[in-house]
């Protein structure tokens, strides 16, 4: 009878970094297509200024953006890219801080649309009884 000799196999102590380097590049991918994504209602040419940004705890704002011609979108509508007319306006924003009271409200005018276009949009915003509105700026370049 033959004798059969067993061998022991050597244990292999490297770590295969390949499924790790796959992993990191579809994360690649997902954020490169994403990002644009994230950019937040439509085109406005926003004003500089020094301005202190939101506390990292905040939840989302709301956001109400003027346009050159005096046009209104809400972030939170159900096509933010779309425009809305004031009494739309009045009760999203009303209706969303009923829910959550604590939500900053933020108006993004463009600076080169008359001034009226923004005192129009914090006017419609006291009529839904927000208490605090915060104006965005792009923040000015250090020099």
């Amino acid at each position: 009878m033959p004798r059969t000799v067993y061998r022991r196999r050597r244990l292999v102590s490297e770590i295969n970094v390949v499924p790790y380097i796959d992993v990191m590049l579809v994360l690649l991918i997902i954020f490169m297509i994403t990002a644009p994504l994230l950019k937040q209602g439509v085109e406005v040419d926003l004003p500089t200024a020094p301005a202190n940004p939101l506390e990292v705890g905040s939840p989302e704002p709301i956001v109400i953006s003027v346009d050159k011609a005096g046009l209104l979108y809400l972030n939170i509508a159900s096509a933010p890219e779309a425009s809305i007319d004031d009494n739309s306006l009045v009760e999203q924003v009303r209706k969303a801080l009923r829910i959550q009271p604590q939500r900053p409200v933020m108006v993004r005018g463009d600076a080169s649309g008359p001034y009226q276009n923004v005192v129009r949009t914090l006017v419609l915003l006291q009529r839904a009884n927000v208490e605090s509105v915060g104006l965005v700026t792009d923040p000015e370049e250090i020099k």
